[in-house]
């Protein structure tokens, strides 16, 4: 089968290299349309989040729902970075739903903004680049009546969300737990590119479905965290760079541990890309290599491509290779 790793250049000499996987599907048949390398069997981590993001939407009352805007759905299925305006609107959410801070279970940590985090001398749990997903998980647990500690797998959410990435997914996945404390998903990388060729399907459908039907709200997610995807990253981030330079519309997310998936509304398609060594720096060029096979493009330099020392300068690169 075909190869791509990334190779890390310093001053045009070889210094890493990075075996990557990746598969594209397509919606309508199911089909896949590339294979690249192994098809590993991985933890989705963040990647999940829509699908995490639907199931807490299934549990609040539809009024609830109606009344979110399309920067609040990005920021349920953000990574975000923990910059001013993604704590606010955190902390404005968790209002809404009468909750604090001080419920959710993610932990503090520093923001992923470092800018920011240099600038602070105490981090809060707001800051944690999963907040906004785990304000949604919280206030369906409030909703529904379940525990408020959401974090056990047992835990009728999580069971959920399992059963969700499974359908979507087409197959059954193992459970870890992640960095923010509840359950990640353990599957083959076709399934992550299935259940994102779901997201494009559902996106092309309609780019703002009201409807209460699971696809429905899966396609108003997908074109949410389109729409607003420094709400669902942060500056400088590769997902908001991807989503803003590319030739054509797509919804992006990062997976720790270098993976990343992609849902392309207009082809119908789903892609999902992993950089082995979990080495998340070397996904810029895999992503472009990737795409540039599929016929889409992007404008400008994706992060990870250059290599630069600490004061900004230019020093390397990082570029996909086939072989």
């Amino acid at each position: 089968s075909m190869e791509l790793v990334v190779h890390g250049l310093r001053n045009g000499q070889l210094e890493t290299l990075h075996p990557c996987s990746a598969v594209v599907i397509d919606v309508p048949y199911g089909k896949t349309l590339l294979s690249v390398g192994p098809d590993l069997a991985t933890f989705w981590r963040s990647a999940s989040k829509p699908f995490q993001l639907l199931t807490s939407l299934a549990h609040l009352d539809r009024s609830t729902v109606d009344s979110l805007d399309d920067c609040d759905l990005a920021l349920g299925a953000a990574s975000h970075s923990g910059q001013a305006s993604h704590v606010l609107r955190v902390r404005a959410l968790l209002d809404r739903f009468g909750l604090k801070e001080s419920q959710l279970q993610c932990g503090a940590s520093a923001p992923m903004h470092e800018p920011t985090a240099r600038s602070l001398t105490q981090y809060q749990v707001a800051m944690n680049n999963c907040s906004g997903k785990h304000t949604f998980m919280l206030a369906a647990s409030q909703q529904q009546g379940w525990p408020l500690d959401y974090r056990d797998p047992a835990h009728p959410l999580q069971v959920k969300n399992r059963a969700a990435v499974d359908a979507y997914a087409g197959n059954p996945h193992g459970v870890g737990i992640d960095g923010c404390s509840i359950p990640t998903f353990h599957g083959p990388l076709s399934g992550q590119a299935r259940a994102w060729a779901q997201i494009a399907g559902a996106m092309a459908a309609g780019p703002s479905a009201k409807g209460d039907d699971a696809m429905s709200r899966l396609g108003r997610i997908g074109w949410a965290m389109h729409k607003h995807p420094f709400f669902m990253s942060g500056n400088g981030r590769l997902d908001l760079s991807v989503v803003t330079r590319a030739s054509e519309p797509l919804t992006v997310k990062i997976g720790a541990e270098g993976l990343f998936c992609i849902a392309r509304p207009g082809a119908s398609q789903g892609i999902a890309i992993k950089v082995h060594s979990g080495v998340s720096e070397a996904l810029g060029p895999a992503v472009r290599a990737v795409m540039a096979r599929m016929g889409v493009t992007f404008s400008g330099r994706l992060p990870g491509e250059s290599v630069r020392n600490v004061r900004g300068v230019v020093v390397g690169e990082r570029k996909a290779c086939w072989g």
